[in-house]
């Protein structure tokens, strides 16, 4: 059930790839190893990858919304093993594993096509 509108999932993208690059110093793990540099390099990615969707969050407008929503489910499975795969689990995990599932959840649950490609347009009177 897609319910999430892409404007809504392009506020939130913003919010997430801002979070992730900014959570090893608030939850603690600034460590410089790859528990640090997986989080900002995966808030990195989610930036751009934003920048560059064709949505109304979008600047550049390069990448389909259905490309977005299937990179932040492999965004999210990857982010949400990372503590294993990487081998830092045993000092932290949650972070990766919750935003990790939210990308998930964000790619299955949001409408595959922004409101401006359904050829309406708003018309804007002052």
């Amino acid at each position: 059930m897609r319910f999430i509108s892409t404007k809504a999932h392009g506020a939130l993208d913003y919010l997430t790839g801002i979070l992730l690059i900014a959570s090893p110093w608030l939850f603690g793990f600034n460590f410089g190893d790859e528990a640090q540099w997986v989080a900002i390099i995966s808030g990195a990615a989610l930036l751009v990858l934003s920048i560059m969707t064709d949505y109304e969050a979008g600047v550049m407008k390069n990448i389909s919304m259905s490309t977005h929503l299937t990179m932040d489910v492999l965004m999210g499975i990857f982010l949400a093993a990372s503590p294993w795969l990487f081998g830092f689990a045993d000092y932290v995990y949650l972070p990766h594993l919750i935003i990790g599932i939210m990308e998930i959840g964000a790619g299955l649950m949001t409408e595959r096509t922004p409101y401006h490609s359904h050829g309406m347009t708003h018309s804007h009177n002052h």
